[in-house]
């Protein structure tokens, strides 16, 4: 019989160039702990703990899929964001690290602020993973969460009704703002965002998991335009969040000083900039005027 050694091996050899060895570890240690339903503690302490044989086949299978660059949260269907769980599926981003930072700037910002209550919009809200994160942190704040792409909001509805919280989620586009959205709780004290941003020559020096599996739309924005949502966030964000109303932002970190100057251009005041736990420029606060 196999052994988690076994598996452990099979996978630094099959995922070698493909990750990192770091990034493997990760990988094998929660596509063991999802098939044999060890806890990662017992996978690391016991790694002669042999494995059942229809168990082995299914690792198999998973390390095919994970060769051609399949991420492993897709392959199994969930990851964890901000303590919680969430289902994932190539019609929504997979959540990151530094989005957790964004979240954690916001609850921190919005919970000690002037206001006890009141309203909180994430645009583009892919998973739901930011609306649903602040509205299990800040739960006497309503939250709404939009998105262009109903398969995504279907998925982020899914991860609403798993995580039990109750968020209003609308289909729009917010770069047609001729199209009046359905919003029951605007002005928002609130408005945060991780919109596309990453251009075309960002593209070719991201790993093929990303590029070729997650969803375009929530990727990419236009060469000669990279600020194109922020633009219009902010726009919005102008007419829709009350006087000294706060709106977050995560920003592709070579647009730092743009995006300060922009905010700065559209009258919003307290505008800061912060890096994230890899010390790039990737979030930024500023109060509506």
């Amino acid at each position: 019989m196999e052994t988690v050694q076994h598996v452990f091996s099979a996978w630094r050899e099959g995922l070698k160039g493909i990750y990192d060895l770091n990034e493997v570890e990760a990988i094998t240690l929660l596509g063991l702990s999802e098939i044999t339903g060890f806890s990662r503690a017992k996978i690391k302490a016991f790694p002669e703990q042999e494995i059942e044989p229809d168990q082995t086949k299914q690792l198999a299978t998973i390390l095919t899929r994970l060769k051609t660059g399949e991420p492993i949260q897709y392959i199994i269907g969930h990851t964890e964001f901000y303590g919680l769980p969430f289902k994932v599926n190539p019609s929504v981003l997979i959540p990151r690290p530094e989005t957790e930072e964004l979240v954690e700037w916001a609850i921190a910002s919005v919970g000690s602020g002037q206001f006890a209550v009141g309203s909180i919009l994430d645009i583009g809200t892919g998973s739901g993973c930011i609306a649903i994160s602040l509205k299990k942190n800040l739960p006497q704040f309503q939250v709404s969460g939009i998105d262009i792409s109903a398969d995504a909001l279907d998925t982020a509805k899914e991860n609403a009704k798993l995580n039990n919280v109750d968020i209003d989620f609308i289909k729009g586009n917010i770069l047609s703002p001729e199209t009046p959205f359905a919003f029951h709780l605007s002005p928002f004290t609130s408005i945060i965002s991780n919109p596309p941003y990453v251009t075309l020559r960002d593209k070719t020096q991201m790993h093929k998991n990303v590029t070729d599996f997650e969803p375009h739309t929530a990727l990419f924005v236009p060469e000669n335009d990279p600020l194109v949502f922020y633009k219009a966030i902010a726009d919005f964000a102008s007419k829709s969040l009350i006087a000294n109303g706060l709106l977050f932002f995560e920003i592709n970190e070579s647009y730092g000083k743009e995006i300060v100057e922009l905010l700065n251009n559209k009258g919003f005041k307290n505008i800061e900039l912060r890096k994230d736990m890899s010390g790039r420029d990737r979030m930024v606060k500023c109060l509506n005027h």
